[in-house]
């Protein structure tokens, strides 16, 4: 018995070592990622509430993009992280190509839409004239960001899968860095007091940062990488390779475009309610995606381990991880929470709003606190734990039901036919989460993610 106990508290040490040095890197990557679009909104912010809110509508069709980046990402990540178990790198390197085929063929359609047809696209979100102006220069200007992200995204995603994540946390923290410095010359020192010109500009350092991004992607896989890039293979392995991708990457890509397109679907409501609450929600926004960066570390942090874990057949070291999971899952999402109310004082100080969009935003970041908690333990369960084993067409269904059937109506209904006070609007539009948490526990419980999904190639 003694033996025993000794056995797993080694075991638990050990997971939360293997845990820690995953979840930290991509927790960092995750704020970077929050921070690219958040820093073009926040410091645009403090010379135009116009620029900063048509910034975050035109952000949307980036989030867009992110989307079916985060779907394949996904797809690709739940293969590697399962042959990543077996040791089996030239397997990984054919999911890279046929990850980059595909994100580089969507990245194509989102530059063309984007470059040609921003004031078509600003409309979907808004009929204020200005903000549309400031919204389409953006939009124009960095969709040439789209024709490098993809790539990289890619890269960065099998890397860390291959618990690589310090590579693309350090990579995504050089393109930061250069994105705050640009902006900071364009808006500070070159163009204070020209907002029209000053988005253009911060678009063009956000593609800057871009480019810097995939020229590090390509040469630490020229110099020293496990896998490079490469044009995709045509023989039978890779066809079997391509079946895997599409069974297990088209459920997840389904459910962040589900998803994703409900969201985007709420900020069009928000912004055709008023131009003070797209402001307020703009921080809102920023202020929520910042706090549950460590949530989203340990969504993907531990389903590379669960991952890992299924492709060696521990099914048993598999489960035992997916509880801890969800235990730091619990914990993290209180701790967003709580950090959202301590940090409101220092929100109300940068963020340059009149006192309407104040008074929105006051009541936005108290039920952001309370959003964060499930917000954590679904992403842990569904975008984490589930996929990892294959059980992607869970997440798909649950946010069709949630988002498009209870959600997106109760919203349009409170906005435009029952007139509901903007902050009641806001409590509905934040309902998801909240009615998604009891499902994903009962499905948790059922154990239908504790699948090996491998092929044996040799």
């Amino acid at each position: 018995m003694r033996n025993r106990i000794q056995h797993l508290g080694s075991g638990n040490r050990d997971f939360n070592r293997e845990l820690m040095t995953l979840v930290i890197p991509i927790a960092l990557q995750n704020l970077i990622s929050a921070t690219v679009i958040s820093v073009d909104v926040l410091m645009l912010g403090m010379i135009s509430q116009s620029a900063m809110s048509a910034v975050s509508l035109a952000g949307q069709i980036t989030f867009a993009l992110s989307l079916f980046y985060m779907g394949m990402s996904a797809g690709a990540s739940i293969l590697t992280a399962q042959y990543w178990g077996k040791k089996d790198t030239s397997t990984i390197q054919r999911i890279l190509s046929i990850a980059c085929m595909f994100s580089f063929g969507v990245s194509i359609l989102f530059f063309l839409s984007s470059f040609f047809l921003p004031d078509t696209l600003m409309r979907l979100f808004t009929n204020d004239a200005e903000l549309i102006q400031y919204g389409s220069r953006f939009l124009q200007m960095n969709s040439f960001s789209y024709l490098v992200m993809g790539i990289s995204q890619m890269y960065l995603s099998v890397i860390r899968s291959m618990e690589n994540a310090k590579l693309s946390a350090w990579i995504s923290s050089l393109g930061l860095i250069l994105n705050i410095l640009l902006n900071a010359i364009c808006i500070f020192v070159l163009f204070p007091s020209r907002p029209e010109v000053a988005i253009s500009a911060v678009a063009l350092a956000t593609v800057l940062a871009r480019v810097v991004e995939l020229t590090c992607c390509i040469l630490h896989s020229i110099i020293k990488g496990p896998i490079r890039f490469r044009l995709p293979v045509r023989d039978s392995i890779q066809r079997n390779l391509l079946k895997d991708f599409l069974e297990y990457t088209l459920p997840v890509q389904g459910n962040y475009m589900v998803w994703g397109g409900a969201l985007t679907a709420t900020a069009a409501i928000i912004g055709h309610v008023n131009s003070d609450l797209v402001a307020a929600n703009s921080i809102a926004s920023v202020v929520k995606n910042l706090a549950v960066v460590l949530c989203g570390g340990i969504a993907t942090g531990g389903s590379v381990l669960v991952g890992k874990y299924l492709g060696q057949g521990e099914l048993e070291k598999a489960k035992y991880a997916g509880n801890k999971m969800c235990f730091y899952a619990l914990w993290f999402g209180v701790i967003a929470g709580c950090m959202i109310l301590l940090i409101k004082p220092l929100v109300y100080s940068v963020a340059n709003l009149n006192a309407t969009a104040q008074s929105y935003l006051d009541g936005m970041l108290y039920i952001s606190a309370y959003y964060c908690i499930a917000k954590s333990i679904n992403s842990t369960t569904i975008a984490g734990i589930f996929t990892a084993g294959g059980d992607s067409k869970f997440g798909f269904w649950c946010d069709t039901v949630v988002m498009w059937f209870i959600i997106l109506p109760l919203s349009y209904l409170s906005a435009f036919v029952w007139h509901v006070p903007p902050i009641l609007l806001y409590t509905f539009i934040s309902l998801d989460e909240i009615i998604k948490l009891p499902i994903a526990l009962m499905r948790y419980r059922q154990y239908k993610w504790l699948n090996n999904l491998t092929r044996n190639f040799a």
